[in-house]
């Protein structure tokens, strides 16, 4: 195994529910609507900014999609804590030699943001945002583009998510699936297709030689 791909919400940072508020307050502002937690999931697969084009009834869109960026921004110290955790086992990771990598439905402006505020920059050797692709997960898209970028061969890497998406983009990329519920707000509580292997804690992930 050479190269770790990870979905990011989810995954590598608790930031759904960071997503849901900002998201929430979207469609209050522009829509005058409510839309709850599992309405918004069903509408995951694009990027925010995707999203909000599709979904919102109100035409300024691009006012809509601002307002995402300010509230995601403005909330973000408030939802999403730092997890040491995670952050030491990238370091383990790389300093292993592994690639690290990012495949991710959201936009580059939200994950720069997240990124930055969590301090996690400069782990990752490719990050594909939803920006970056033209078919979102569960297609295999951003995984291939992810491993050409890379230089390296399918059978040599695994793509960990906690959304039946990132299993379903993982086999489609022919790739090893690990599907995560390590977080406190996770995707899938039950996933329909099958990864690989599951994993509910950080620790455990020792196939790849961590103690």
């Amino acid at each position: 195994m050479k190269a770790i791909i990870f979905d990011f919400d989810g995954t590598l940072a608790d930031t759904l529910p960071v997503c849901f508020y900002a998201f929430q307050s979207v469609f209050k502002e522009f829509d005058d609507r409510k839309v709850d937690v599992e309405e918004i999931k069903a509408m995951f697969g694009p990027s925010e900014t995707g999203i909000i084009r599709a979904n919102l009834l109100n035409n300024n869109h691009n006012q809509a999609i601002e307002h995402y960026y300010e509230k995601y921004d403005e909330m973000h110290h408030h939802f999403v804590p730092s997890n040491e955790e995670i952050k030491s086992l990238l370091r383990k990771l790389k300093k292993q030699g592994f690639k690290l990598g990012i495949v991710t439905g959201k936009a580059r402006r939200s994950l720069d943001i997240s990124l930055t505020l969590l301090r996690m920059n400069n782990l990752f050797d490719v990050i594909i945002t939803g920006d970056d692709v033209k078919f979102p997960k569960p297609h295999p898209e951003g995984i291939i583009k992810a491993l050409d970028q890379l230089d390296i061969d399918n059978s040599n890497a695994v793509f960990i998510g906690d959304s039946d998406a990132d299993i379903l983009a993982g086999k489609g990329a022919n790739v090893y699936t690990i599907g995560v519920q390590w977080l406190p707000n996770y995707q899938s509580v039950e996933f329909e297709v099958q990864p690989d292997r599951i994993l509910k804690r950080v620790k455990e992930l020792k196939t790849f030689g961590l103690n």
